[in-house]
């Protein structure tokens, strides 16, 4: 079951590895990670002393994937700890946010919204009410005025998904997928295997050269390169295709 082994599966996939959290020296590029709304999966890898050392070491894995995605993609990676503001904004070339499950508050809305319209980019996954609710977090009203929004669980169910290629990713990828919340709006892109009639990765440009990627499933950006017996999801190809499109002026 998604809910009882996802934790563990992405915990032991390499999580021997060291998180490199490095600042690659050519980064021209900053990504900041939302960890001030009760986020599922991710966090600060420094700022979880007396936390479970199992989940201390699947953040420590995943940072350290996520930091060789941001090198690839000459970024450097920071963490919103508080509420969203402008100021945090402004130096801002990608907003991070994964799985909340607290509201943003109506200044937070407008400070994000105001961003993405400016140029600003966007990478938000949601997943199944098992680990957030449209209820628990306000989400939508971070995408709905530009014509993206959230939607109930996927009846897609089957593992497996893939991407087509095209303006995101050039080739057809093969990513996680296990159980997803749907997405409507945008341009498609993410599939689930069994259908392509709901779709669960979508994307958007907006405004100013703003980018929003939204992604109803979070395996593929848990970077779980495993999952019920196949091995060779592309994960880190996923993430850097992604965040190149998303950072590309």
């Amino acid at each position: 079951m998604k809910a009882i082994t996802l934790l563990a599966l992405t915990f032991s996939l390499l999580a021997g590895m060291p998180a490199s959290a490095q600042t690659p020296a050519s980064a021209t590029s900053r990504i900041c990670m939302d960890v001030a709304h009760e986020q599922r999966f991710w966090n600060d890898p420094a700022g979880m002393t007396g936390m479970d050392p199992k989940t201390i070491e699947r953040v420590k894995y995943m940072t350290g994937e996520f930091v060789k995605t941001a090198t690839a993609v000459q970024s450097s990676l920071s963490y919103l700890r508080k509420e969203v503001t402008p100021k945090d904004l402004e130096g801002c070339d990608l907003l991070f946010i994964h799985i909340p499950a607290a509201k943003y508050t109506p200044g937070e809305v407008s400070a994000i919204s105001n961003y993405i319209t400016a140029g600003g980019s966007l990478f938000l996954v949601m997943d199944q009410d098992m680990w957030s609710t449209l209820e628990q977090t306000n989400v939508n009203d971070l995408i709905r005025p530009f014509g993206i929004e959230f939607g109930g669980e996927s009846p897609d169910s089957q593992s497996g998904g893939h991407t087509k290629a095209g303006l995101i990713t050039g080739k057809r990828l093969k990513v996680t997928y296990h159980g997803a919340r749907t997405v409507t709006g945008g341009t498609p892109f993410a599939f689930n295997d069994r259908s392509d009639a709901n779709p669960f990765g979508t994307f958007k440009e907006v405004g100013k050269g703003g980018k929003i990627v939204v992604m109803g499933d979070g395996m593929v950006s848990l970077y779980m390169t495993s999952w019920e017996g196949i091995q060779d999801y592309q994960c880190q190809e996923f993430m850097q295709d992604v965040f190149r499109w998303l950072l590309k002026e």
